[in-house]
């Protein structure tokens, strides 16, 4: 009787442990003492295991052993070892005699201390084990079935402990990402969102800004048109900061880079058990967006199931998550983006054609930067002061060459490109005079020789990146990088222009 009374005291001081110690030395040690309260033991440690290796580090030891083999940190693979068949088994391992029985790898080292029996014991969450409580005595022979019993109640106590203290740090790890993501973010926000492809003095470009200011304070859904790297995000971003939503959410969403089955999911979020792995409840991009501005970039790669949703959402204001019971009101003003003919793709039926209309509420064409050459030297000399800052150069200026080669250049990628090309140029410059070297253009085109036919031009202008990255379309060095767009994107644009890879050529 006074034993099993022993032994509640015990779990309970160890359940006060649990909630009461700073750290985890503290911890393990307190709970150490409590054990010692019941039965005595000269070794006592808790390992947890690791998968990717799959083997079990030693997460805390107390030993009062002269010659202590297995430390703090040590490592012991899953096969053949003790801690190895608890896991597997979720079950508990008694070796009483270890003089004479000595089953698995560690139970050598624990012979060498001097112990002679060990008590192993899963950490178990349910069906999910974590690790194992590893008591050991001198005293040999087999334990009482009370103090068993005891052993499991703390075992279980201290997997639950354990699994909130790594939670806990796992969050605190995720907080200090997000703080460093946050100052990062800051910083890259100081350079790029300071609207560098809003520079511009040229009638057509002036145009644009007065429909981009017309519209900014109203609610009015916006679709801005234009070529790759003229700015279109850019200039989504100034009108939502002319609204009153300026203070809310700006949520942009690439429509060509989601993946095709967790389109819905990302836009409208899902209930836990909605579908496999949705093992949390997850807002989509409408309800983040909230009081805001959802971005739809690229809206013409959407898929048409996707769209019929988005349709549905932008009339009814409502959102369904997958899974969910109820509709969710959402308050978002929509601005969508697009590089694409999207009255080909309607006659096509790539797109609907009621979507369409529901969008092309207010367009807004950004003019290519060829049709704009009198912005090219102020857009230039806003990103050699930028380049200049960011990588911590000393004054620098282009010389008049370098502005020559750069105003009658064709621009394919546009402002885009002009920037890469300014920043590259900086990198290379070895004085405070930055030139521009023929090969940091794509091609030589004059002015005068720029051919009518974008759609033409645009062809050319991939082919060449391709050829010059051997066709290779992913990686850095992959001609999607070079031209700065999602690799689903520039084989879209592929198929939509004819381009294919020569036969033979291997894929890549």
């Amino acid at each position: 009787m006074r034993c099993i009374q022993d032994s509640f005291r015990a779990l309970l001081a160890v359940t006060n442990v649990l909630n009461s110690q700073p750290d985890s030395d503290s911890l393990w040690r307190a709970i150490t003492e409590q054990i010692r309260k019941v039965l005595p033991w000269e070794r006592a440690g808790i390992t947890l295991y690791h998968p990717e290796s799959e083997s079990f580090r030693f997460y805390a030891v107390e030993t009062s052993m002269p010659n202590r083999v297995l430390q703090r940190d040590a490592v012991i693979p899953k096969a053949g070892s003790a801690v190895g068949w608890v896991y597997d088994h979720r079950a508990i391992h008694i070796r009483p005699d270890l003089t004479l029985e000595r089953t698995f790898l560690e139970d050598h080292y624990y012979a060498q201390e001097g112990l002679g029996r060990m008590i192993n014991l899963p950490l178990s969450i349910g069906e999910r084990c974590i690790g194992t409580l590893n008591i050991g005595s001198v005293e040999r022979g087999a334990p009482d079935p009370a103090h068993l019993e005891f052993l499991q109640l703390v075992a279980t106590q201290i997997a639950y402990a354990i699994d909130h203290v790594k939670a806990y740090e796992q969050i605190d790890r995720m907080r200090h990402q997000l703080a460093r993501e946050n100052e990062y973010l800051v910083e890259e926000l100081k350079l790029t969102h300071n609207f560098g492809a809003m520079v511009g003095l040229s009638a057509s470009f002036r145009k644009t800004l007065a429909q981009a200011e017309a519209v900014g304070p109203t609610s009015t859904t916006v679709l801005i048109t234009g070529e790759t790297g003229t700015g279109k995000e850019l200039m989504a971003r100034a009108i939502h900061d002319l609204s009153p939503r300026r203070d809310k959410p700006f949520i942009r969403v690439n429509c060509a880079a989601l993946p095709m089955g967790l389109v819905e999911s990302e836009l409208f979020g899902h209930e836990r058990g909605a579908f496999t792995g949705a093992d949390q409840r997850r807002p989509g991009r409408f309800e983040l967006a909230n009081g805001g501005t959802l971005f739809l970039d690229e809206i013409g790669e959407m898929p048409l199931e996707a769209q019929a949703k988005l349709l549905r959402v932008l009339e009814d204001r409502l959102v369904d998550r997958i899974g969910g019971t109820r509709p969710l009101p959402v308050d978002v003003r929509v601005i969508a983006a697009t590089n694409s003919d999207l009255v080909a793709a309607v006659s096509d039926g790539r797109f609907r054609s009621d979507l369409y209309y529901r969008i092309h509420v207010f367009p807004i064409l950004v003019p290519p930067l060829r049709e704009r050459r009198e912005d090219i030297q102020l857009l230039a000399c806003h990103f050699l002061e930028a380049y200049q800052v960011k990588l911590k150069r000393s004054a620098l200026e282009l010389s008049t060459e370098a502005m020559s080669r750069l105003t009658t250049y064709a621009w394919p990628g546009n402002v885009r490109e002009l920037q890469n090309v300014i920043e590259r140029a900086v990198i290379l410059a070895r004085s405070t005079v930055v030139e521009i070297e023929p090969q940091f253009l794509v091609t030589s085109t004059s002015h005068d020789e720029v051919s009518p036919n974008l759609t033409d031009m645009e062809r050319r202008h991939i082919v060449r990146v391709l050829e010059s990255t051997h066709w290779r379309i992913y990686g850095p060095q992959g001609a999607a990088a070079q031209l700065r767009m999602n690799p689903s994107t520039l084989r879209s644009r592929m198929k939509k222009l004819g381009v294919s890879r020569p036969a033979k050529l291997p894929i890549s």
